[in-house]
């Protein structure tokens, strides 16, 4: 640790190790969420009847970024709830209130887009 208590940097392979164990740690939290827990079963299900109807590797691998996409969005909404309750813990505030919308939103948005993609496959 450096005098004002801040740890040194790491660097090369202990950095990439680092950012493994953070991500892993953020799997873990995220696990404990029931939207991602739905839409992580209902992303594998989609992967399987994709499989199963004959669908392209390409148009599987499309899917399969978009979950991807979906699961990061969820990972950062569920950071905003998390911070959103740590500033307002018992009181109703507007900005909390904005700033989880917000999210929800951005959730939404992304499995529109998912919908809009399989749609496409399933029509093209």
């Amino acid at each position: 640790m450096t005098g004002d208590g801040i740890p040194p940097r790491k660097t090369g392979l202990a950095h990439f190790a680092a950012a493994a164990s953070y991500s892993a740690a953020g799997l873990k939290r995220l696990a404990q969420e029931s939207a991602f827990r739905q839409e992580a079963l209902a992303g594998v299900a989609i992967l399987l009847a994709m499989a199963v109807l004959g669908a392209s590797v390409g148009e599987m691998l499309g899917f399969f970024a978009l979950l991807c996409l979906l699961i990061a969005v969820e990972a950062l909404n569920t950071a905003i709830e998390v911070v959103v309750d740590h500033l307002a813990p018992r009181e109703w505030a507007r900005f909390a209130k904005e700033a989880k919308d917000l999210g929800s939103l951005a959730v939404a948005m992304t499995i529109t887009a998912i919908g809009a993609y399989l749609l496409w496959v399933i029509l093209a």
